[in-house]
């Protein structure tokens, strides 16, 4: 299993400490540099990396130390300067604790996880060698096959680090699956849980009782011809397979209080230069919680304060390519949100799915709702909004087990899409409730609210009803 560990300094580690680092291993020990420089390997005298060092990274959003790794932080802005250590050779664990001790020790901080910096001395690398690069030649990959790369994280909180994503983007150009293994205790940020491909890539949670099963479907799991699948039932047929269920997912975790407020939507823009983006999240973000997100990033942690500006220079430069960013709240009022920024036939759309966490004590502002639904028909070109209540953590992760499916509480049709709806289809719907008229009266969107508990799942039968009616069926 490859071990990660993290060295939190205020100061930025410097040259000489970083070569002090490296020298954990002892002269011996190769160093290589690949990504321009971003990243540093040690390497056996066969060239097989033990050690990958990503480059320090200024953090300056409160909170993100705490959200993704359960660790206490300097106070902001501290540098996060991220290793880890080869699969397979127990030696390089060693090498990688010893690396962000010295870090620690040199520059000022703390290592990550506590206590993994047993020693700063010189670590015995006598006769030790590293298994091969995958073909993936990416750092976070353990185990590469014909149908995935697996990646064993053994984190409190899997997050989408520069590790991970280059590891998604790989794979996703060899045209593999990407499988994610954790221990039982492991919780998935939601920026992973939501870019995770479908099948072949799942993630997969150790079980004591199992083995192994599915951490978003329970189903158990069994590793054969060169990826995790499905076990089969004995009595499983074409027509139902039986896939048996993981006792530790389908118990899941009693029901504590909290609660998300999940709300999706999309916006198209007119193609404009003096276009600037991230508009629509800062509203919305103001509307539920009264505050602007505090930080934005496109990884995590979330290293930036948040800025309209700076989200839409690098949208403009990345442009045409798509931009993904992920967005966070303050500790006091968890708030995440991911932004896909694509330019389109159609114009520049933004793509958001954000939620935010809530206690048993506090209950989510669902009728705040409606005015961030108006401040976005209104000032941010809205296509569409989808607003959910669901039982699940106020700190955003997602665990392995069942949680249940949200409720919707509210749907939104922008403006352009009433408009574009032939006859009165949009406004004579099967809704108990009418819809009411968002933005201006000569050009209004339309916020169709869905009566009742939003803990009574009947819900989704009247949002079923309601796409039915507006798709014609």
């Amino acid at each position: 299993m490859t071990k990660d560990v993290v060295a939190l300094t205020k100061k930025m580690p410097d040259p000489l400490s970083v070569i002090a680092g490296l020298l954990s291993g002892g002269p011996d020990l190769l160093v290589g540099a690949e990504a321009e420089g971003a990243l540093v390997r040690l390497h056996d005298e066969q060239g097989r990396p033990l050690l990958s060092v990503e480059a320090p990274l200024l953090v300056q959003v409160r909170g993100e130390a705490e959200r993704l790794l359960g660790a206490s932080e300097p106070e902001v802005p501290y540098w996060w300067t991220e290793a880890r250590a080869t699969t397979g050779v127990k030696e390089a664990e060693a090498l990688a604790g010893t690396f962000v001790g010295r870090i620690a020790t040199l520059v000022g901080g703390t290592a990550w996880p506590r206590g993994v910096a047993t020693s700063i001395g010189v670590v015995n690398t006598e006769g030790m060698t590293a298994v091969p690069v995958p073909a993936a030649a990416q750092p976070a990959v353990d185990v590469l096959t014909d149908k995935v790369a697996v990646v064993i994280q053994d984190r409190p909180v899997v997050a989408m680090t520069s590790w991970l994503a280059d590891t998604f983007r790989a794979a996703a150009e060899a045209e593999l699956g990407l499988q994610i293994v954790t221990p039982a205790g492991t919780r998935l940020s939601p920026t992973v849980r939501g870019a995770l491909p479908g099948w072949p890539s799942r993630w997969v949670v150790q079980d004591e009782k199992c083995g192994y099963y599915d951490g978003l479907s329970g189903a158990i799991l069994q590793w054969a011809n060169g990826l995790f699948v499905t076990l089969e039932s004995p009595d499983a047929t074409a027509e139902d397979p039986r896939t048996p269920i993981a006792e530790t997912f389908a118990q899941g975790a009693a029901d504590t209080g909290e609660r998300q407020l999940a709300i999706s939507f999309r916006c198209v823009h007119p193609a404009d230069d003096r276009l600037v983006l991230g508009g629509a999240v800062e509203s919305v973000w103001r509307e539920i919680t009264g505050e602007p997100p505090a930080g934005w990033g496109t990884e995590e942690p979330a290293n930036l304060p948040w800025s309209l500006r700076q989200l839409t220079d690098v949208a403009f430069e990345r442009s045409p390519e798509p931009t993904w960013v992920v967005v966070v709240g303050s500790p006091e009022r968890p708030g995440l949100a991911t932004v896909r920024i694509t330019r389109t036939t159609a114009g520049v759309e933004e793509d958001v799915t954000l939620a935010f966490g809530y206690g048993a004590a506090e209950g989510p502002p669902t009728e705040a709702a409606q005015k961030a639904a108006e401040a976005l028909a209104t000032r941010h070109d809205l296509q569409s909004m989808l607003v959910q209540v669901r039982r699940a953590r106020r700190d955003l992760s997602v665990p392995p087990h069942f949680e249940g499916p949200g409720v919707p509480y509210a749907f939104v049709l922008g403006a352009e899409e009433v408009r574009t709806m032939p006859g009165d289809r949009a406004r004579r719907t099967p809704l108990r409730e009418k819809p009411r008229e968002l933005g201006p009266r000569t050009r209004p969107a339309l916020y169709y609210p869905f009566p009742g508990d939003p803990s009574d799942l009947s819900g989704w039968q009247d949002f079923e009803r309601l796409m039915r009616h507006l798709k014609g069926s």
